[in-house]
């Protein structure tokens, strides 16, 4: 598992940010020359609040337009950046996105979220020690964010730091106990470092609290497969095709995080005659659900 969207959660389960002002009309109020700067900054709000509403409908591209209307009419606003910088982050505009970010945090040094924000952009450009410093310092203001102290794990993870990506990942468990991309994440460390015992009994967990997590059981297929049990080994893993055929492709596990053992071990796995028959219908039939 890469990196969890805690900021769409974030933005769809607040409404105005903690603005104090009252919402306004999802009507799109045209430009007059008469608006004087209270009024464009009502405007400003209003498009944040569009936007939101578009992030909750799955329509990211009509977000992105609100979000950059709404700076050009409130640019003063915090907000407006960080919901512009994150909603570039979606769309794979990193650098865009980590401007607007910067931005917002030069009107809001002290907000957590933006930091953490920030350090998912760098993580995307592959920035991991960059990341690391964004996320702690957003930590230092905000300790108690589960998704946070993932990201800080999976930079960890992709500098081979792996005692500090189990702290990470162990801290976000503690704070959110069926938090389970962390529980996930801690597996693909355990295999790296070895442990296959150890990574097995945390794909079992992920698949106790969620049945229908494609990764995890492909993840366990794997090393049960390496164990010798291989009947059991090829249901599940053609359980986890089913379930999402993006699995069976080994350039998706390596952004997934996955490892250089687990990666050797799930291509051998994959290479099966029966694991071959699955990626042939699966690939077929599997639609990508982002």
């Amino acid at each position: 598992m890469s990196r969890y969207p805690w900021w769409i959660s974030f933005f769809v389960s607040i409404s105005t940010f903690g603005f104090a002002q009252p919402l306004l009309s999802q009507a799109i109020l045209p430009y007059t020359p008469d608006l004087n700067s209270e009024k464009l900054e009502q405007q400003g709000i209003q498009m944040v609040e569009e936007a939101i509403q578009l992030l909750r409908f799955q329509r990211p591209d009509a977000a992105l337009g609100r979000a950059k209307l709404a700076t050009q009419l409130a640019p003063e606003l915090y907000q407006t950046w960080f919901i512009l910088g994150t909603l570039y982050l979606q769309q794979g505009q990193v650098d865009s996105g980590i401007v607007a970010l910067k931005t917002a945090q030069a009107m809001a040094p002290q907000e957590a979220g933006i930091l953490f924000s920030l350090g998912n952009a760098y993580f995307q450009k592959g920035e991991y020690q960059e990341a690391v410093r964004q996320i702690q310092a957003g930590l230092k203001l905000d300790p108690d964010v589960p998704s946070a102290l993932f990201d800080l794990g999976n930079a960890h993870l992709k500098l081979k730091e792996y005692p500090e990506s189990l702290q990470a990942y162990s801290k976000a468990i503690a704070k959110d106990g069926k938090f389970w991309p962390a529980i996930n994440n801690m597996g693909l460390v355990e295999y790296e470092k070895g442990n296959r015992e150890a990574a097995m009994k945390k794909w079992q967990e992920v698949i106790a609290i969620d049945k229908e997590q494609a990764e995890p059981q492909l993840a366990l297929a794997v090393a049960l497969y390496k164990q010798g049990k291989t009947k059991e080994g090829l249901k599940m893993g053609e359980a986890a095709l089913i379930l999402d055929g993006r699995y069976g492709e080994l350039k998706f596990l390596q952004e997934n995080l996955w490892g250089d053992k687990l990666l050797q071990d799930t291509e051998a796995f994959l290479k099966t005659p029966t694991m071959q028959a699955v990626l042939a219908r699966t690939t077929t039939s599997t639609v990508p659900v982002e």
